[in-house]
This record gives C-alpha cells, sequence and structure tokens, in this order.
C-alpha cells in the first residue's frame, strides 16, 4: 500500500511521527509517503536507518496548528495536511495519516476529498479503550451537535466498520445515553432511538456507559462532543490503570512476591514470576492509548486517520495500521454502497 503520513501534526514533531513511519515500512513493507517541509523531515529521516525501506518525501511548505482553525486550513492551501489529502485525491496514495489537529483534518478532508455522497456530516471512529470485546466507538469529536439523522448515519458507518475491519457478524448497535430506558438522554437523543428502532442493523437500545465497558454493544454511537469527552475519560482511566499496576505493584519487591505467591498452587521464585508476566504484559498493551493509533474518519472519499497530539512513535506505526485495515477492508467503498442501497 501507499501510506502519506503528516511527519509534522504531533505536539512534538517530526521525531515520533518520521520514527513511527520508519516503523511502519519496515513492519509492513509498505510505500511510506512522508509530507512536511522537505529540509526538516530529511534531517529528521536521516537519524534512522532506511535502507531497504520505500520512503519518499513530498513538500509541504506550511503546518498546520492546533491553535488553527477552519478559515486557517482553507488559507494555507499548502500545509502538510492538505498536501497529503490531495495524494490520496488524485489516487497517488492510499491513505492519509496524521496526529495533527482533528479539526483541520476533518476541515481539510471535507475541502479535498469532500464528503461520500448522501453523508451528512463525517463521524470520527475507534476502538473501545476499556472493554475485554472488540468495540467501535462513534463520533470523537468530528459533529458536536448532530442531528437524529446524523446519528443514523454514524450508526451505519460504525457498523460497516464493525462488520469489514473488525470481523464482527451482525454487530449490536448501541446509543451512548445516560439510562437504558428509550425516554431518556436529550430530545436529540430520544428522536435518534426511534430512527435505530426502525433501522436495517441490530438495535439494542440505550447504553450507559458500563454497559459500554461490558462490551454489551459492538457499536457504541454518541454526539461528537459527549463521545469525544466520553472517550478521553476513559482513556485517562486506562492511562491511570497502567501507571496504578506499574507503580503499586511492580515497583515494590515485595508486591512483586506478593504477585508471585497469587499464583495457583503458590508457585514461587522464578517459575511464578515469569508464569505471571505475560499476562502483565498483555494488561499494559491494552491500557496503551498508542495501541490503538487513532481513528478513522468516516464519510469522506477517502481513508484519513486521525492520531491524538501527544502520539509517540509507536502510535503513529499503530494508526499506519489501522490505516492499512481500512483500505484493505474498502470500508469507503461499502459505505458507498450501503448508502446508495438506503442500508
Amino acid at each position: 500500500m501507499r501510506i502519506v503520513v503528516d511527519a509534522f501534526g504531533s505536539d512534538t514533531c517530526p521525531g515520533p511521527d518520521v520514527e513511527g513511519a520508519v516503523m511502519a515500512a519496515r513492519t509492513w513493507g509498505d510505500e511510506i509517503i512522508l509530507v512536511g517541509p522537505e529540509a526538516q523531515t530529511r534531517e529528521e529521516l536521516a537519524k534512522h536507518d532506511t535502507q531497504g525501506l520505500e520512503i519518499s518525501v513530498v513538500h509541504a511548505p506550511e503546518v498546520l496548528t492546533m491553535a488553527d482553525h477552519s478559515e486557517d486550513v482553507r488559507r494555507k492551501v499548502n500545509s502538510s495536511i492538505r498536501v497529503g489529502m490531495r495524494l490520496v485525491k488524485d489516487g497517488e496514495a492510499d491513505a492519509f495519516v496524521s496526529a495533527g489537529n482533528t479539526i483541520a483534518c476533518l476541515a481539510s478532508a471535507i475541502f479535498d476529498l469532500r464528503r461520500i455522497r448522501g453523508v451528512r456530516r463525517p463521524a470520527l471512529c475507534t476502538v473501545y479503550p476499556l472493554t475485554l470485546n472488540p468495540t467501535v466507538f462513534l463520533d470523537m469529536g468530528a459533529t458536536a451537535d448532530p442531528t437524529p439523522q446524523i446519528l443514523l448515519q454514524s450508526a451505519m458507518m460504525g457498523k460497516v466498520y464493525a462488520e469489514r475491519v473488525m470481523g464482527i457478524a451482525n454487530p449490536r448497535v448501541g446509543l451512548l445515553a445516560n439510562g437504558e430506558e428509550e425516554e431518556k438522554g436529550t430530545m436529540v437523543l430520544r428522536e435518534a432511538f426511534a430512527l435505530f428502532k426502525t433501522a436495517d442493523f441490530n438495535f439494542v437500545g440505550n447504553v450507559e456507559p458500563k454497559e459500554a465497558v461490558k462490551g454489551e454493544a459492538d457499536v457504541v454511537v454518541a454526539d461528537g462532543f459527549t463521545g469525544n469527552i466520553h472517550i478521553k475519560t476513559a482513556e485517562a482511566m486506562a492511562s491511570f490503570v497502567k501507571r496504578m499496576v506499574q507503580h503499586d505493584l511492580l515497583d515494590s519487591v515485595w508486591s512483586k512476591i506478593g504477585l508471585v505467591l497469587l499464583v495457583p498452587g503458590l508457585i514461587v521464585g522464578l517459575p511464578g514470576l515469569l508464569l505471571l508476566t505475560p499476562g502483565l504484559r498483555r494488561l499494559a498493551k491494552r491500557l496503551d492509548y498508542a495501541e490503538v493509533g487513532g481513528g478513522l474518519l468516516l464519510g469522506v472519499n477517502g481513508v484519513v486517520i486521525v492520531g491524538h497530539g501527544r502520539s509517540n512513535a509507536k502510535a503513529v506505526k499503530n494508526a499506519v495500521l489501522r490505516a492499512r485495515e481500512a483500505v484493505a477492508a474498502q470500508v469507503i467503498p461499502t459505505i458507498k454502497a450501503g448508502l446508495a442501497a438506503g442500508k
């Protein structure tokens, strides 16, 4: 595949962005196209061993920062985000990845890629971080004040993602609300509930955050404002639990001894610790936001992955993985076909 990576997206760019791109190229063998101010991008790229890797640089003299708004996106036509989007639009790349300003990525996707015919507003989806089962969560912030019809379209697009990328057959779709009853939530949620009941997908009703954590829905739909706050709270909780495990359970010799003694049969010594290590590693991986990489912007004519501003190299690498998955699963053509068929 040909994946464009914004070299000047993250808060500490271009270091993590370029390193993550190199890691991705080494892992999957894809063609990686870095976009950004050429001299600085090449200077950062020279710090890495790229022998045998297919990595090129496309010059983009301007950069969109976290302080920029939609007007700045329209004005900075040669920014790394807009240049990268146009590479996808022109068929020179299969997907675009950025850890930059979410609003800038959204605006640029609408300006340069355009919305899929019939889509009212795009939605940003991700994999929910606090559940044992894979769960698709959207919207993470693309549309703060959607109509019930926009929520319905988000649900339809989330269903496609769950089926094609996550491999979930007949995914259960739920509305994030403050209660399970049909009359709970804002007027928009109540009207959306009525639409969801007659839609062509497996609607399981309202889900509270505790049900989302239990994995009682495969696709959880929220407005962008609530969804953004909820997902950031969930990620903060995951980060806190990870730090707590590291601090309270692994930093103390006595804690490690106690963990060993918890192994069935009271296996002690190094074998017991070795038995616990894989489980602790899986827990740490599950709680690491960088494992998700970024969210897929659904509803535009191209695969766009938006990562956290604080993304490290591993997060950028995994954002490329999310892009690869979406391209391989043909998410965009499937959404187009589904909307055209009214499903």
